[in-house]
């Protein structure tokens, strides 16, 4: 597929209402898988992340610990995507601490990102899927309109998509994440990679080159790059 086709693939709008037209009350957001949220309706993260707190818009909600909302800067200039929560995120409400998140964080501070400041980290589905199995496509269209209000309050130059998984919960691209990591997506007018896995990583350690951890770093020092250039332009 050319270039321009494939950028063009990923250049469309999901019809949306506004806060502006649309009376919905917060009782039916968090009980109501097929309620939307209309887009602007939080005005800060805090009050999206307060009403995460109470949502029961799925099955996942009943075997939760806590709820996973994200971790990291509010106004940061990248956006991580990954998942579901694991055991340790859904023990301590946080995304990314687990093994996978540890090693996201090194792969991070390679090229000198920092994953308090300079990255805002969350999730497709906020409550962990038993046996930590792939979400499925009703719980992630349920949790997607909160993902989607906070990419447009975080409003990040760069979003990183963390496996196929983030790819098809965002983009609804269904593509192996082999074929397209590592290639610049246009998605909503924001700036995309996607990226393995780092959980992919801890099981194919090695550093040849071609091998996933060699692939990972190519790709890490092309957001870096890519950051640079978008906070100062020539």
């Amino acid at each position: 597929m050319p270039n321009e086709e494939q950028i063009n693939l990923f250049d469309w709008h999901e019809p949306q209402t506004t806060a502006a037209n649309v009376t919905v009350e917060p009782e039916e957001i968090s009980s109501n898988s097929q309620t939307p949220i209309p887009a602007g309706f939080y005005d800060t993260l805090d009050q999206l992340t307060a009403h995460c707190q109470q949502c029961q818009r799925c099955d996942l909600a009943p075997s939760r610990t806590h709820v996973v909302v994200s971790r990291g800067n509010p106004q940061a200039p990248l956006l991580i995507i990954g998942e579901g929560p694991g055991q340790q995120e859904d023990e301590t409400g946080l995304p990314f601490v687990g093994r996978a998140g540890q090693l996201l964080d090194k792969i991070l501070a390679s090229v000198k990102l920092d994953s308090q400041r300079d990255t805002y980290i969350c999730n497709i589905v906020k409550c962990r899927p038993p046996g930590n199995r792939t979400p499925t496509s009703e719980e992630s269209a349920a949790c997607k309109p909160y993902l989607l209000e906070q990419i447009r309050l975080v409003n990040p130059k760069i979003i990183l998509l963390t496996g196929a998984t983030a790819v098809r919960g965002v983009t609804g691209d269904k593509r192996g994440i082999t074929k397209i990591r590592g290639q610049w997506l246009t998605w909503h007018n924001y700036l995309c990679m996607p990226i393995l896995h780092p959980a992919y990583l801890l099981r194919n350690p090695s550093p040849e080159p071609g091998k996933p951890k060699w692939l990972m770093w190519q790709d890490i020092q092309a957001v870096r790059a890519k950051l640079d250039e978008l906070s100062n332009p020539a």
